[in-house]
């Protein structure tokens, strides 16, 4: 199919681009860089476009702790079955009084 628009450089006929999308949303284990293991729940999703593919969402704790709102890279994060992939935190942000929101970016294949 398809499509001509003011997206297509040359002005005429363009492709339409198709994004391809896995979720996981469940229980999780984020693994710290001293071995500290944190219990809480993920979302995350793949995002392949034009040849990229990434893939990251974000995690929250079942508890806080400062070692958990100070990580950033060399993390790991383990879904149910033992599937690893590697993480880096890109933010945290509060979301109550007791619990925050980590932002992911995974590396390498995505463990869903």
């Amino acid at each position: 199919m398809t499509n001509s628009g003011p997206g297509d450089p040359q002005g005429g006929e363009g492709q339409i681009r198709l994004t391809t999308m896995t979720t996981y949303s469940g229980p999780a284990r984020l693994t710290l860089v001293d071995g500290t293991h944190v219990s809480g729940m993920a979302s995350l999703s793949t995002n392949q476009r034009a040849g990229i593919e990434g893939w990251g969402g974000t995690f929250r704790p079942d508890q806080t702790n400062e070692d958990l709102r100070n990580a950033s890279d060399g993390l790991s994060l383990e879904l149910p079955y033992d599937q690893i992939g590697a993480v880096a935190v890109t933010g945290v942000r509060k979301l109550l009084a007791t619990q925050i929101l980590v932002s992911l970016t995974g590396s390498g294949p995505a463990p869903f």
